[in-house]
């Protein structure tokens, strides 16, 4: 095996690995960028407009999310809850 093929398959196991991590891994949100639920399988980010009118009008119809709150898909819809979830997964009301 060449030190190409080993390079390419070493290359694919590590970005294999890394995609399986970064979905478990928390949101990592950005100052400036907007993300947008579409619906099922429809997420999207984009950069906002950084005129000040721009972000009044969006902070004039925003809601603070509170502390723990789950989301979570059931059926293709995404839904909130108030709670934790333990490190099993399972679900509590605060």
């Amino acid at each position: 095996m060449t030190q190409f093929s080993k390079t390419l398959i070493a290359t694919a196991a590590f970005a294999v690995i890394a995609t399986a991590a970064f979905s478990q891994a928390a949101w990592d949100f950005k100052p400036g960028m907007a993300y947008v639920y579409g619906g099922p399988g429809k997420m999207s980010a984009m950069a906002m407009a950084p005129a000040e009118k721009n972000h009044e009008a969006m902070m004039k119809h925003a809601k603070k999310v509170p502390d723990n709150t789950v989301f979570f898909m059931d059926n293709g819809t995404l839904y909130s809850a108030s709670g934790r979830l333990d490190p099993t997964g399972n679900f509590y009301v605060n």
